[in-house]
């Protein structure tokens, strides 16, 4: 293959520098420096001693200046996008046929909007810098490192012989567990997870439009969707997600318009008796050819498209026709709680339609729970939404307060909005059992809700000790992928039944009465 002539400039550039700034150099200045001394004494030797160093830093000055710098990032130093991009394709062709491997790893910092509207933007920026930090620790000197967008960053591996995807994974689990240690901020420890997809240079399909880049980015994709901190890597079973808008927008449509966007559902248990106290219904699409598409991606898509509504509608239909299928099988399952955004809540027929829902199946108000963002009361809601809110509590339908924390609500818009329960956010319950702050934070909210008679559910619960703390700090129900993922409403009635049988001989972990 015959290359440019700016590109063989550029590596005889390269090999040029290796040499002069290289141990070659180093190896033959003793040489040097012999040889002026042998030839011409004691002036010699000082010529070419202070002579050298200056011929070397001008020389390095003028290579740097011929090769182009690229756009830094300026709170972390690292190349952006587009840098990123053009040293992708250049290490692309390089490792073409000539037995030299490498892999693109795609990171991205989960729920960083989340940990953003909890703590704040100097909170996220000194995350970032932490992340690039423990990631320049991890790879090796000579790996490039880019910065994408505020909270997803990119490994390029420089080209080796050995590189096989056993070794790939294993170089993400180590990234994982770096970043995800507790980042020191404001007298207390945030902690975060992340996830990594991973492309391997061979595993790009051959003639494919899409870039290197864009498998590692599908990857990613694939990986958010399962859950967070998630590991995944390309492979001909994984398809690059639709990121256009307006196709995006229209196979969203379309695809909740023929039903194929479901509601899982992800249970909910008591503290006190370990039992089954809900489940909260999740909007998931599970398209035919790219398989799982993660709510981060469709969400926005149907907002744009104005369909939320038309989606919670659904949401609904599926959460009472759940119910009724449990009923009848004889499972106890109290609630189920559906998610409605502020839009939705504008519309002035929802309480007449939940109402009519409700009455259609036969069930009563308080099996149906309407969860509520934190932020929807607390930005000055307008007329329609407050009235809404407190018709559906007063109807007899619970009012969640999800991700309680995160906008600073007050304690006079809990009381006006006759809110049930608060949903603790899961910043503040992960890795909780391992730092003090974080439980004296989820005490205190405890504490409030117990003088407000609230109920409290922990969100984000991932192991026994989350679990174990909440329900020894007096939290009346969690959920998390510890306690259950979201799974499709037919594996629910053996998830139900599996569950009531392991409490048979489990231990009592809440609170003890005496």
């Amino acid at each position: 293959m015959k290359l440019p002539n700016s590109r063989l400039l550029q590596r005889a550039r390269d090999g040029i520098s290796q040499v002069v700034f290289g141990p070659p150099m180093l190896a033959f200045l003793p040489a040097m420096t012999l040889g002026a001394f042998w030839f011409g004494g004691e002036r010699a030797l000082m010529m070419v001693a202070l002579g050298l160093p200056v011929a070397l830093a001008l020389f390095g000055s003028f290579t740097r200046a011929t090769r182009p710098a690229p756009g830094r990032d300026g709170l972390t130093g690292l190349l952006m996008a587009p840098g990123f991009d053009s040293h992708v394709k250049d290490v692309f062709a390089r490792t073409e046929d000539c037995g030299l491997k490498s892999a693109l790893l795609v990171i991205e910092i989960d729920d960083y909007d989340e940990l953003l509207a909890a703590h704040g933007q100097d909170a996220g920026d000194v995350v970032v810098q932490r992340v690039v930090e423990r990631i320049g620790a991890v790879v090796r000197h000579r790996d490039t490192v880019a910065r994408l967008d505020r909270n997803r960053f990119a490994i390029c591996l420089t080209p080796i012989m050995q590189l096989d995807l056993e070794l790939c994974i294993q170089l993400a689990g180590r990234l994982q567990l770096r970043i995800e240690e507790p980042v020191p901020f404001d007298g207390s420890s945030l902690f975060v997870s992340c996830s990594i997809g991973i492309c391997q240079r061979h595993r790009v399909p051959k003639g494919a439009t899409s870039s290197w880049l864009d498998c590692a980015v599908a990857a990613l994709d694939e990986a958010l969707s399962v859950g967070p901190s998630s590991i995944r890597a390309f492979s001909s079973d994984t398809h690059i997600h639709l990121n256009h808008g307006d196709t995006l927008k229209e196979e969203a449509a379309q695809a909740l318009e023929s039903g194929m966007i479901q509601a899982w559902f992800q249970p909910q248990l008591s503290t006190d008796t370990g039992r089954v106290s809900g489940f909260e219904a999740l909007a998931r699409w599970f398209h035919p050819v790219q398989g799982m598409i993660a709510p981060s991606v469709f969400l926005p898509a149907l907002e744009e498209a104005g369909l939320l509504p038309k989606l919670s509608q659904q949401m609904v239909q599926q959460a009472l026709i759940a119910i009724k299928s449990w009923d009848a099988a004889d499972l106890d399952v109290p609630s189920v709680g559906v998610n409605f955004a502020t839009d939705e809540l504008r519309d002035p027929a929802l309480v007449n339609r939940i109402r009519w829902e409700l009455d259609r199946f036969g069930l009563t108000p308080d099996r149906l729970t309407i969860e509520v963002l934190e932020t929807v009361v607390t930005d000055q809601p307008d007329e329609v939404v407050a009235r809404n809110i407190t018709a559906l509590g007063e109807m007899g339908c619970q009012i969640d307060l999800d991700d309680f924390g995160t906008g600073h609500a007050s304690i006079a818009s809990v009381r006006r909005f006759r809110v049930s329960r608060i949903k603790i956010d899961r910043s503040f319950v992960t890795k909780a059992d391992h730092d003090p702050e974080q439980q004296k934070l989820i005490a205190a909210i405890l504490t409030m809700a117990e003088r407000l008679e609230l109920k409290t559910l922990g969100e984000g619960v991932e192991t026994a000790g989350e679990h174990a703390l909440l329900a020894q700090l007096g939290c009346d129900h969690v959920q998390g992928f510890g306690i259950g993922r979201p799974m499709p409403f037919d594996q629910t009635l053996d998830w139900v039944v599996a569950h009531e049988a392991k409490l048979q001989d489990a231990p009592v972990i809440g609170r003890q009465s005496h």
